[in-house]
């Protein structure tokens, strides 16, 4: 049986571990039905032109682990924030963790989807909010949103600041030989909220797993959202993450992305700036080797006046790895003063890594300031020249170059310890120790 056949026929499975009465189970079907209809993307389509999923859906993945895993907090306590006092929500093999998490209903709500969808006090936010900014046509999308029914939900009310970060965290134990997982994650902030989040997939050990993840966030007026991806993985995970963004007049939404590690990482990130004087940011810093290939695919759609949008991603490849960078910056006619700005600039350390990029303007506004462009280069020979003749050994003046080139992309982290902590985790992929946090 092909993988797509056993996801149709296993959905059954799914309607006997849910309640059918939930408030999107229509939505489900209807969604397995535009997945029945599109299938997997393949590379004939534009957007996924060098990016295959052949590879990935040869494998025949459990759906459902076989038993609920236990992780001990000594062995993943790296993974978190430790050294602050944050919110949890953690997953096992897509299986809530209640030992791992810390979640609140104190003011707002940090909780399960499931929870969320089996209680009537919520029913009226998921009936405003699940799966209204999606690319419904999506296969991938429709894919999770046809098994849709664990993942995080975070609820910050009209003009509450969340005080501590979210940390949203899903693990997979290596218990499953080939694993599937897909969470939903909803996320409203409302008038005059904010909030940080971060997000992390994981796995514990070597197996196949691929993750195919939806996550929907609305920033409504005056709202703040900062938000962080960290995809720091092992070799044999994969990573395919949707998240779509709806910001409201005079919101700030900013999502910075640091893929780090994995067999595969496809990033789809949809922002729809559905008011005036939106503030939207998407920063990105990408560093692999080995074979390991990135694919971020970007669309930030202005709709009305007076918005701004900042895009900069920086990637560094090694070792056949390989990126993939297609962003699109859309200008509705109604959109004047628009100003807009893209940049995508990559480094190849050596000639067996490769980089796809394709910045994209699509304007129907005369009055408007927008700019793009790419940049695909190797490291300023002269530059480690000098560097090395002033002492500093030619491993450690590339690493200081690299961090330069990824400065840029750091220093508009808020959270300071997370900042270390990207800093510390890009010299352990440069092989060396600084001694020095930018």
């Amino acid at each position: 049986m092909e993988f797509k056949e056993k996801l149709l026929a296993s959905h059954l499975a799914l309607e006997e571990r849910i309640d059918l009465a939930d408030p999107v189970h229509q939505t489900r079907l209807e969604s397995l039905k535009t997945f029945e209809q599109k299938g997997f993307p393949s590379r004939k389509e534009e957007a996924w032109k060098y990016t295959s999923l052949n590879p990935l859906i040869r494998e025949d993945y459990a759906l459902f682990p076989k038993s609920e895993s236990t992780i001990q907090l000594k062995k993943v306590k790296k993974y978190f924030l430790y050294e602050i006092d944050t919110y949890k929500v953690v997953f096992i093999d897509g299986v809530y963790s209640p030992f791992l998490s810390d979640t609140t209903h104190d003011g707002l709500d940090v909780c399960l989807m499931s929870a969320a969808l089996s209680k009537p006090k919520y029913s009226h936010l998921i009936n405003t909010y699940f799966n209204k900014t999606t690319d419904v046509d999506d296969s991938l999308t429709a894919l999770n949103t046809s098994y849709a029914h664990e993942g995080a939900y975070v609820y910050i009310p009209k003009n509450k600041v969340a005080e501590k970060p979210i940390e949203i965290i899903h693990f997979s134990s290596g218990d499953e030989k080939a694993l599937w997982l897909q969470p939903r994650n909803l996320i409203v902030v409302d008038q005059n909220a904010q909030v940080q989040i971060l997000e992390r997939h994981q796995s514990l050990k070597e197996h196949n797993v691929v993750t195919n993840s939806v996550t929907e966030i609305y920033a409504h007026k005056d709202a703040f959202v900062d938000y962080y991806k960290i995809q720091n993985d092992l070799n044999s995970a994969s990573l395919i993450d949707n998240t779509y963004i709806s910001q409201e007049s005079n919101s700030t939404a900013r999502v910075h992305t640091f893929s780090l590690g994995g067999k595969l990482i496809r990033n789809n990130l949809n922002f729809y700036l559905k008011g005036t004087h939106c503030d939207t940011t998407l920063k990105g810093v990408t560093l692999l080797k080995d074979q390991q290939h990135v694919d971020h695919y970007t669309l930030v759609d202005h709709q009305f006046p007076n918005c701004e949008s900042h895009q900069d991603y920086k990637g560094v490849f090694s070792d056949a790895s390989k990126g993939v960078f297609n962003g699109k910056i859309h200008v509705d006619k109604k959109a004047q003063k628009t100003n807009a700005f893209q940049q995508n600039n990559n480094i190849l350390i050596d000639d067996k890594s490769t980089v796809n990029t394709k910045p994209q303007l699509e304007i129907y506004a005369d009055d408007v300031k927008c700019s793009h462009g790419c940049t695909v280069g190797q490291l300023d020979e002269d530059a480690l020249f000098y560097m090395q003749s002033r002492g500093i050994p030619k491993k450690e003046a590339k690493a200081l170059m690299t961090y330069a080139f990824a400065n840029n992309v750091l220093e508009s982290v808020e959270l300071p310890i997370l900042k270390k902590r990207i800093n510390k985790l890009i010299a352990n992929k440069l092989g060396v120790n600084l001694g020095f946090d930018l």
